[in-house]
């Protein structure tokens, strides 16, 4: 699950919290397990609490902990909240060209890619965290 490395982190993560839904966990304690920058983790962790999904706590008792109960967060509600696209389909950032062929190619390669990824948007709301939660798992239990 690298191929994005941020919906990889932020599933990763919010996995290893369905474990323990009330723990708070630092970004440094994230940062340490994903093998990643605590910069890092504060930015995708950030845009789950902006979309309802993480509570972030301050001082020195703070961190991130579930905002909801993961059976109810769906890992669409996760990609979506990246507010990123593993299938690029709008052409809004193409050149425009005079040939009308290639302008008719870029608008149905688009179309056939917003399909593709309205498709993954469905198939994603399919599962929950909980589904993709192991029953037990070593760094959890810590």
């Amino acid at each position: 699950m690298k191929r994005n490395s941020r919906l990889s982190l932020a599933l990763h993560t919010l996995s290893h919290m369905a474990g323990e839904p009330n723990r708070v966990r630092t970004s440094s304690d994230i940062a340490d397990h994903a093998g990643t920058n605590p910069v890092v983790v504060r930015r995708v962790l950030g845009k789950l609490r902006e979309a309802g999904l993480l509570h972030s706590e301050k001082g020195h008792a703070g961190g991130w902990r579930l905002a909801k109960s993961a059976d109810s967060i769906t890992l669409a509600d996760v990609y979506l909240a990246l507010d990123e696209r593993l299938v690029s389909g709008t052409g809004g950032d193409a050149e425009p060209s005079d040939c009308s062929v290639e302008t008719g190619l870029q608008a149905r390669i688009a179309e056939v890619l917003d399909d593709i990824e309205a498709n993954l948007v469905e198939r994603l709301r399919e599962t929950t965290i909980t589904d993709v939660h192991p029953s037990s798992c070593s760094y959890c239990a810590r």
